[in-house]
Order: C-alpha cells, then structure tokens, then sequence
C-alpha cells in the first residue's frame, strides 16, 4: 500500500504539540481552509459526546468539499491507537467510511532538546478501483499542499 510521510520540527515541547494534537479542536485548526472541514459529531470511546481528549475508540464525523467542488464528502475516522511515554507519543486514525478505500494516518511526536519531531505517515488506497491504483504512485502530489498546510499551521500555533 502506497505510503505518505511528512516530518516537521516545531519549536515547541512534546507535551504541548501532544495536547494540541489530541483535541478536536486541533484537527479542526490544522485543517486547510480549501478542504471546507465540517465536524459533524464527535463521540469518545465510551459514548459521551463532544470528549476533551480524543482516546483510542473515539469517532469523528466530518464532512469536507475540497476547494468549494462537487458534493460534500463525508468521513468517519476512528482513533484506533494512542500512547504517550519517555518523550514519545502517538495515535493512529483510520478511515472507517469516507472516499478512500483504506486510509490509516499514524501522527508521531518525539521530543528534542526543548522541541518536538512532528511526523504523518498516511498509507492509503485511492478510489477508482484499477484506475486509482495506477495513479496511487503520483498521491504524494495530492496529499502534499495539505499536509504542508498542516505543519506550516502547527508551526505558527504552537511556536
């Protein structure tokens, strides 16, 4: 499965990028403009609406309409994994229905003298059945303005 990644140092420490990253309100800060982000629903592992803290089971409805184009989208990403220990941390999301196939984006930080490591790792599968996975080798064109975006907009907030 096709891989993206992108790394990012931001003059900020590991506990601050973390806490950030892990709120609702972090998703919705990052987020480009172009893509029209709508948060529809947000329920933690347990049920309860709206949690402060995105914890492995919690689910996100969003709906997206990239650059004011087409239908809006809509997306279910699920929290499927989230740790934090010894100047580390990450979560992993997957898509559970939205426009890609397979969509799993793992968001890494690792602590540095005072700074944190910022890094995604997206694996996914285009839709278009043959047709998107001839073209899955050219996705890094597609998923780098928003990603770009993201740590550029990560940068400006937490440094």
């Amino acid at each position: 499965m096709p891989t993206y990644e992108r790394t990012t140092r931001v003059a900020a420490p590991l506990e601050e990028v973390w806490a950030f990253h892990s709120r609702v309100e972090g998703l919705e800060a990052l987020t480009p403009d172009f893509m029209n982000l709508r948060v529809e629903r947000v329920v933690g592992p347990d049920g309860e609406p709206d949690p402060e803290v995105l914890e492995t089971g919690a689910r996100i409805d969003m709906s997206m309409r990239p650059f004011d184009v087409g239908p809006r989208q809509t997306w279910t990403s699920v929290i499927r994994a989230r740790e934090a220990h010894d100047g580390a941390a990450y979560f992993r999301d997957t898509m559970e229905d939205g426009p890609f196939p397979e969509w799993e984006h793992t968001h890494l930080f690792y602590a540095d003298d005072g700074e944190t490591i910022c890094r995604d790792r997206v694996r996914y599968r285009l839709p278009g059945g043959p047709l998107g996975r001839l073209a899955e080798p050219f996705g890094d064109v597609g998923f780098e303005p928003m990603f770009a975006g993201r740590h550029r907009k990560t940068k400006q907030v937490l440094e």
